[in-house]
């Protein structure tokens, strides 16, 4: 089904800088929230993130304040003048939320891969008229999300848009969460005049990425970002790793390049995000193929055997020659690839050898 949509609404901005919502990833005190929003009011973020409540993967973390935290998100609307917003997941979240008059509501990506938890908050925002964005689910499931987009916007939900946070995976990896940037690509297909927020927070899930992430989220043509920032990230009570400090931030959205997208140019930056992501892909398969030849190299150390087996490399040669001339390769260039990878390999068991 088409989502009947309007526009969010959100702030005011200029072309020089995209929507931006900014805040640390937990409310922790009412002198960290006030700290860090005051000086995110002063470099212009107008929209300030906290959450509330905070949903962890095991017991005993930091599981967020609670309700508590709401009056502290009030003294930032009428003290700053800002635009407050926080994270639900259940009907007692979303009702406190509206009762303390928050501005705006997102779904975190473990409710939006649960269809009872989104139709129990859609449930709750019948009859009311406030912005909720929405989350990808954990698992790359592009059908999962459009439901639970479809499900809040039949509740009467129509200043609705998204989050790209990317998608968990249990392998060791550069990210945090994987962008697979063709989904939100694919989102945007489906549900035309979407708005898609990036948050280079969780895709990176290290400060240092937060600033090519968020370039890589303009450069395909994102409405907007959602950041995580702290007075002290290195003091923060949850998530301290990817959250920076407003003087970062304000540098980061100083040196976004806003793209003027022609239909042809964002096409071609759709495609070239799909390269990045499939050469994301073939770096961490490499290093993947790389532990296993370290753990051939142990069994060749214990079993008293040559690092290099010539009829098994040249085995590899013609399968996979062959293979890529089957894919519209030519054999040269796999050949080539193949030789390089078998080198590496090569020099990862010798390491093992010698230890």
């Amino acid at each position: 089904m088409a989502l009947n949509l309007t526009p969010l609404n959100l702030t005011d901005h200029d072309d020089k800088r995209p929507v931006v919502i900014a805040g640390p990833c937990s409310a922790e005190t009412e002198e960290q929230v006030m700290n860090t929003a005051t000086q995110l009011s002063k470099k212009g973020i107008k929209l300030f993130r906290a959450g509330i409540w905070k949903p962890r993967t095991k017991p005993g973390g930091f599981e967020g304040v609670g309700e508590e935290g709401l009056p502290w998100l009030n003294r930032v609307q009428k003290e700053l003048g800002m635009k407050v917003c926080t994270e639900v997941a259940t009907h007692a979240h979303v009702e406190a939320c509206l009762k303390a008059g928050v501005d705006l509501l997102w779904i975190g990506a473990r409710t939006v891969a649960n269809p009872f938890a989104m139709q129990e908050i859609a449930d709750t925002l019948k009859g009311v008229d406030i912005p909720v964005l929405v989350k990808n689910p954990v698992n790359p499931d592009l059908e999962l999300w459009i439901g639970g987009l479809e499900r809040i916007n039949q509740a009467g939900i129509t200043r609705l848009g998204v989050i790209h946070r990317g998608f968990s995976t249990y392998e060791k990896k550069l990210y945090r969460n994987l962008p697979m940037w063709h989904i939100p690509i694919e989102l945007r297909r489906r549900c035309p005049g979407l708005p898609i927020f990036g948050d280079p927070s969780h895709i990176g899930g290290k400060r240092e990425l937060i600033a090519p992430l968020a370039q890589q989220a303009m450069d395909l043509g994102f409405e907007g970002l959602i950041v995580e920032s702290h007075c002290n990230p290195d003091a923060a009570w949850s998530d301290a790793s990817q959250q920076v400090t407003p003087d970062v931030l304000d540098f980061i959205l100083d040196k976004l390049v806003i793209r003027k997208i022609t239909e042809t140019t964002e096409s071609l930056n759709a495609l070239r995000g799909q390269i990045d992501e499939i050469d994301n892909s073939l770096i961490e398969l490499l290093a993947k193929r790389m532990r296993i030849s370290r753990e051939i190299g142990e069994y060749k150390r214990q079993h008293d055997m040559t690092v290099v087996q010539t009829s098994r490399y040249t085995e590899i040669l013609d399968k996979r020659g062959a293979q890529g001339v089957l894919c519209g390769m030519s054999s040269d260039f796999i050949k080539d690839v193949f030789e390089s990878i078998h080198e590496e390999s090569v020099r990862q068991q010798i390491d093992v050898m010698n230890k």
